[in-house]
């Protein structure tokens, strides 16, 4: 992995936009009339760089990893749910797996960093780049050298899935104690107050919160080189405060960009893993649809961060890329009608008179 390139899309070229916007406009509709339906339609185009996209072979990808930082208490759930979740998407039984099955989704299951083994269970993709990160109130969550590796592998899984026809694809992740990676990631990355940025995760009640506010805070003051970084340094604050389920998705995230696929975004932890992305390189957010607004504290300020709009807002706080899957049915719409229905001239149908 020393040789890995991190991976630089390019923003989509915008030589088709009037045409797309002119084929929109034609559309047996008043102008505008579908909303959202039209600006997700224009993007998919865009990103497709054609008049009559398709969406092929949809994946959701997965990522599940285990936190050094959990051992101080900043989730309601032990530990060991991380693991005993990821057979759960192994045996088809979670929410994301009946949201992909709902809607004709193919599912990565990917272990980043549990501890404990899933030789047993073929459905779980080998990605394991250690038991678990360490914990970051103490020492740097993983090496440099782990970092780019999980990079690396997050990309590698992108190419085999594009390489086997898929040119769209969700993400989503598992992993106890990440939401405290992503709150960090999110102040580090986002300028944001931490106190802002730290939500109650999976459940906590106000003492729980109070706990967790304190220990990332002190986290934070433990690597005063890194709270100095003023997001130049992505990889740094990602290798010091992120997770290997993280550090994976953002390696995917950009090699998908690059590759000209459709990305669709999940909520809190997804999205800090995209600004991580980000701050790497700008070009990948044309290439991205944001599905939902998360209730966890600190999403509606990273989306402001990111300055995008999501599509839905149904106070979900999962994860596993049930976001993901819930929002591609309305990609699915977007494109059909672009490419579907009729335009005035086809169906014979008059358009409005332009103002005298």
């Amino acid at each position: 992995m020393s040789g890995f390139r991190i991976p630089t899309p390019r923003p989509p070229d915008e030589a088709l936009a009037g045409a797309i916007q002119a084929k929109i406009d034609a559309k047996t509709k008043p102008l505008g009339a579908l909303g959202q339906l039209e600006a997700l339609a224009r993007q998919v185009a865009l990103i497709q760089q054609t008049l009559t996209p398709t969406l092929r072979q949809p994946h959701v990808l997965v990522f599940a990893a285990d936190h050094g930082i959990a051992a101080e208490g900043v989730s309601a759930y032990p530990a060991d749910v991380t693991h005993q979740m990821v057979r759960n998407f192994a045996a088809g039984g979670a929410a994301i797996n009946v949201f992909c099955r709902l809607h004709g989704l193919t599912l990565r299951v990917v272990d980043a960093g549990v501890r404990g083994s899933f030789a047993d269970v073929p459905a779980v993709l080998n990605q394991k780049i250690a038991e678990g990160t360490r914990n970051f109130r103490h020492a740097p969550a993983m090496t440099a050298a782990e970092c780019r590796q999980a990079l690396a592998l997050g990309a590698a899984l992108v190419d085999d899935i594009h390489r086997a026809g898929c040119n769209v694809v969700g993400f989503g992740e598992m992993g106890i104690g990440n939401t405290s990676s992503a709150a960090v990631l999110l102040h580090l990355l986002g300028g944001v107050p931490l106190a802002s940025c730290v939500g109650r995760g999976t459940g906590l009640d106000e003492a729980g919160l109070a706990r967790k506010q304190a220990v990332l805070a002190a986290a934070v003051a433990a690597h005063p080189t890194v709270a100095t970084v003023d997001g130049t340094d992505a990889l740094t604050v990602l290798a010091t405060f992120g997770g290997f389920e993280i550090a994976q998705l953002c390696g995917a995230l950009l090699r998908a960009a690059e590759l000209g696929m459709v990305l669709l975004i999940d909520g809190f932890i997804g999205s800090a893993a995209l600004l991580v992305a980000w701050r790497l390189a700008p070009a990948v957010l044309p290439y991205c649809v944001f599905s939902h607004e998360s209730a966890e504290g600190g999403h509606p300020h990273l989306l402001r961060v990111l300055g995008v709009q999501p599509l839905l807002r149904l106070d979900l706080r999962l994860g596993e890329g049930t976001g993901s899957a819930l929002v591609y049915p309305l990609v699915q719409a977007a494109v059909a009608f672009f490419t579907e229905m009729a335009s005035f001239e086809s169906a014979g149908v008059s358009p409005a008179e332009a103002d005298q």
